[in-house]
């Protein structure tokens, strides 16, 4: 006789697995502990076979019935349910091993692995936030080039063109993998080449006129900010490191007696030295008894074991009512000192680039020593100081 919803319901334990049979294989399976199993018993190549249908209450007498219909349709076109399940499941988890997500995960871990954490943390972010919301589940093998700009557009849509373009150029890179690894047959983003305006010309905003440097650093100076916060606008200036470079600086790195900051350059890999001018060293010797205690010059807000932010320099300019996306960035002190340098105070190029720990061509090979024009750097660095101490009074 077939169950019913309130046989089931009521089928109560005994002292050993019992089963309740309802009609075409189908039966209930009560467990001593009182847990109840939907099985399916049928025969597949003159052998008997169980299949399982999941739990009751949350497989209901009704799906279970319906699914012991669709295994009998199974068996009538000479399919074994059982296998077909065992299949059903692989093709889903290839599925999920090959959408965009999955793929972009592992082409990061692995082709990112010996980045700058500075760049990998970017790269991460633009998936995490622009592409994987969107493309993360579908199967990269099915995504087309109107999804990618879709994306590319929402990013475009807030102002970030230049955010834009680097993510067509790492979503491309994924799919690039995507081909190599046989989870895609193609790169659909390389046709979106010329569907995006141009990024805005020179990346990074840096005022670059010397009576616009004052106004500047005086809004600077008067910025309502937390005092670490407001050392390290002050230092970024003087220093004219990259952003990243001061913002994971480290105690151990610094001396302050000899007045030198010395560090590996995260985008070459390369040792690096910064001489410090009177007022940079005045400045962190201020700073030392409130972050000594920890390994980071400026430690994060919330976890003192990491370093602070890196969209803290650029919130505070903004903070100080300074546009990081038309006037100054942090990264832009870098243009501002490279152009000043030169054209107002005479230093040669060389030697700031140097400075700047960019690659000098050099015919002995000494690219990037870090001793290398050092007398000059010193005096430079102090003259610098000096200069925007001046600007910014005037």
């Amino acid at each position: 006789m077939p169950l019913t919803d309130l046989a089931v319901k009521n089928a109560k334990p005994i002292d050993k697995t019992r089963r309740l049979y309802d009609a075409g294989g189908l039966y209930l399976e009560v467990s001593p502990v009182g847990s109840k199993l939907w099985r399916f018993k049928y025969r597949y190549d003159r052998r008997e076979k169980r299949l399982s249908f999941g739990k009751y209450p949350d497989v209901s007498l009704k799906d279970a019935r319906a699914k012991r219909d669709e295994a009998r349709r199974l068996l009538a076109d000479d399919v074994d349910p059982g296998e077909h399940k065992k299949a059903v499941k692989a093709a889903r988890l290839a599925s999920a091993a090959s959408n965009f997500e999955a793929v972009g995960r592992e082409w990061f871990e692995r082709m990112m692995a010996d980045k700058a954490p500075s760049h990998k943390d970017k790269i991460i972010a633009r998936l995490e936030n622009d592409l994987f919301p969107w493309l993360g589940r579908r199967p990269i093998a099915d995504i087309t080039a109107p999804e990618i700009l879709a994306c590319l557009r929402r990013i475009e849509a807030r102002g970030a063109r230049d955010t834009a373009h680097r993510a067509l150029q790492n979503c491309s890179a994924v799919f690039r993998y995507a081909v190599a690894t046989g989870k895609a047959q193609s790169d659909p983003a390389v046709h979106l080449r010329g569907a995006l305006p141009p990024a805005r010309p020179g990346h990074f905003a840096a005022v670059t006129d010397p009576d616009q440097v004052g106004p500047l650093l005086r809004k600077m100076h008067a910025v309502n900010a937390t005092f670490p916060v407001k050392c390290a606008l002050r230092l970024a200036p003087y220093l004219f490191c990259r952003p990243v470079e001061l913002r994971t600086m480290r105690w151990t790195e610094v001396n302050l007696d000899a007045a030198e900051w010395r560090y590996i350059v995260g985008k070459t890999q390369t040792p690096h030295l910064v001489p410090l001018a009177t007022q940079v060293v005045a400045i962190l010797r201020e700073l030392q008894p409130m972050t000594a205690r920890w390994d980071y010059v400026f430690p994060g807000r919330h976890d003192k074991q990491r370093p602070m932010s890196s969209n803290t320099v650029n919130v505070a300019l903004k903070r100080a009512g300074i546009s990081t996306r038309d006037e100054q960035t942090g990264h832009g002190f870098r243009a501002m000192a490279r152009t000043i340098l030169h054209e107002r105070l005479g230093i040669r190029p060389e030697i700031i680039e140097h400075q700047l720990a960019h690659s000098v061509p050099d015919a002995l090979g000494t690219a990037y020593n870090r001793t290398k024009f050092l007398d000059e750097r010193r005096k430079m660095m102090q003259e610098w100081a000096d200069y925007l101490d001046e600007l910014r009074k005037t």
